[in-house]
């Protein structure tokens, strides 16, 4: 990769592309997300279970100072927005934590995302990076397959460049479900990750085991924002989760330089 830009080119950069700042995201949505989660809802709780307190203003109260969502409850609807400094901190956190499991020596680390539209080129670069410093990726129940709700077919896991998605008859497919990495975890049994890099239910169910991980997530998606609050998800990273793949690289080349310094 070419060397990743300043941390002023890079703000511009998220705010520019909607990574950050004003995002596509509308607050109608991000509101009914976090009242969802308030009344646990299942689809958006990610596989983690939640401790007693997390009202509807709890959850917009976590959300305006770790995504930087607006915090005014008064404004229901219209934009909504990311911190593009908060998104900047935290994959910076990221890298930090990559970088102290890299230094162990040979860790296994898992891989995986709910984005194939999105997401992917992020944690197919990481899966590079990693593979250069000596991790070992692991890849549990590949072929694995169940009925999932809501799609009406078999969806299994498959791998891509040490990659985990959900494939639905060749395609890759966009996922909160954390059934998929709660089955790997039986699969592994005591031979888990030191590490998982993940977002949406991937990540939830890896945090709930009690696994070290790491993640990304939307401004809509606060589960895993819950979850770094109550200390299961070790980071956190705020940002729209489904940009135009070629727009993350700034911050991707951010993330593999923040890994590689610590090193």
């Amino acid at each position: 990769m070419t060397p990743s830009p300043s941390h002023e080119d890079l703000r511009r950069h998220l705010i520019r592309t909607r990574i950050a700042g004003d995002v596509a995201t509308g607050r109608e949505n991000n509101l009914d997300h976090y009242r969802s989660l308030a009344n646990r809802d299942p689809h958006h709780m990610f596989g983690l279970s939640m401790g007693e307190g997390w009202s509807y203003r709890d959850v917009l109260e976590l959300m305006a100072k770790s995504a930087g969502v607006v915090a005014d409850p008064a404004h229901r609807g219209g934009q909504d927005t990311i911190d593009p400094d908060r998104t900047i901190e935290a994959t910076e956190a990221m890298g930090d934590v990559i970088a102290e499991v890299l230094r162990s020596g040979s860790p296994r680390i898992l891989l995986a995302t709910g984005h194939p539209t999105g997401l992917l080129t992020v944690h197919l670069a990481l899966a590079r990076l990693l593979r250069e410093r000596g991790a070992r990726l692991m890849s549990p129940a590949e072929g694995w397959s169940y009925w999932g709700s809501g799609f009406g077919r078999r969806r299994k896991i498959r791998y891509l460049d040490d990659v985990a998605m959900l494939d639905d008859k060749g395609a890759f497919v966009h996922t909160h479900d954390p059934a998929p990495m709660e089955a790997m975890i039986a699969e592994m049994g005591g031979d888990r990750p030191d590490l998982v890099i993940a977002d949406h239910g991937w990540a939830g169910a890896a945090g709930e085991a009690g696994i070290l991980t790491v993640g990304f997530a939307d401004s809509n998606d606060p589960a895993l924002f819950v979850g770094e609050a109550e200390g299961k998800i070790a980071v956190t990273v705020p940002l729209d989760d489904n940009v135009l793949p070629r727009h993350y690289l700034p911050l991707t080349q951010h993330l593999v330089e923040r890994v590689l310094s610590g090193l």
